[in-house]
This record gives structure tokens, sequence and C-alpha cells, in this order.
């Protein structure tokens, strides 16, 4: 598997799985223990999520805070996402900034975000669907959330035809600063 940590944000590390390809098909780990520990990266998971998303569909940004923080190993098994990740660590020389990537089942990436960062995505394919570990069991006393379209951030999302598709929920969300810490 090759490994990218992305300059900008320290923690975030994106995996390239190494596939096998022949007439029959293709095969790749999708998550060994051992080898994401000697990456540093968390080897238990205690909760796997699945969405599944029509084209357009804006979700996020999402995170936990306190004792349920949690970490994420994130792909995508069918179609194509704009995934991103915000650093919302306190203190953090670079709080407020943000990473994305696209996310698709032909490239396999994956993108492992720690505890301490938002999390949404931008489904660019009709039935995307995403899936993600988490490293800590959802709590809804604990949420929070950060507008996907606020200007102290500015999240480049993809040009789509035609409108994002958000949840009242999410269109409801705090902008950067007023959010949950």
């Amino acid at each position: 598997m090759q490994i990218t940590e992305p300059e900008l944000l320290d923690g975030l590390v994106v995996i390239e799985p190494r596939v096998f390809s022949d007439a029959r098909g293709a095969f790749f780990e999708t998550y060994q223990a051992e080898k994401y520990e000697a990456l540093g990266l968390p080897a238990r998971f205690v909760q796997d999520n699945e969405a599944i998303s029509r084209r357009g569909v804006l979700r996020g940004l999402h995170y936990q805070i306190g004792a349920f923080a949690q970490g994420k190993l994130v792909r995508v098994v069918t179609g194509r996402a704009f995934d991103v990740a915000v650093d919302i660590r306190p203190g953090s020389p670079t709080y407020g900034a943000w990473y994305g990537l696209e996310l698709s089942e032909t490239n396999k990436k994956q993108l492992f975000i720690p505890r301490g960062f938002a999390h949404g995505y931008l489904a660019l394919e009709e039935d995307t669907i995403l899936c993600y570990k988490c490293d800590n069991f959802y709590s809804r006393e604990h949420e929070g959330g950060i507008r996907y379209d606020d200007p102290a951030i500015s999240v480049a999302w993809p040009d789509i035809e035609g409108d994002y598709i958000l949840s009242e929920k999410d269109l409801a969300l705090p902008g950067f600063g007023d959010h949950r810490s």
C-alpha cells in the first residue's frame, strides 16, 4: 500500500491499497490491523457506517466532541465522492484549514481522518456508497457540525450541474467559530 500524508494538515493520511487484478476481476485489502498500526493509525475500530447518496448530495461537515471524538477511515465502494476534512483542533497551527480529495470505486483511495477534524463529502455520481470505520462510538449528545459553505473556511466544493442536496439539519449548522468544541 502507498501512504501519503498531505503536507497541509498533520494527522491526515491518504492510503492507496495495492490492487491485484487479473481476468477474473480484482482483490485488495481494505483494512489490515497490523499494517495500519505500524503506520501509527488506529488498529481498533468499533463502528462501521455506510451511506448511499444520490448525485449532488452533500453531507457534513460533521464531528464528535469530547470523550466521543472519532477518528474515521473513509472509502468509496461504488461511485465517486469529493471528501473533505477540516481541522477544528483548538490551538492547532492549521486550525480552520481544510483538505479535500476524490475517493472513488476506481482509485480505491482511503482517507484517514483523525480525531479533531470535521468531515463531509459531496456525492459526484448516482448511488455513491461511502463506508467509514470509526474508532469511537457515535453519541448524539456529542455531535457537532459546521455549515458546508461557511466563508471562514471556504471549502472549494466541486461544481456540479444543479444544486447541492442537503438535509435541513445540515443547512442549519452554525458557521466556523460558532461551532461546538
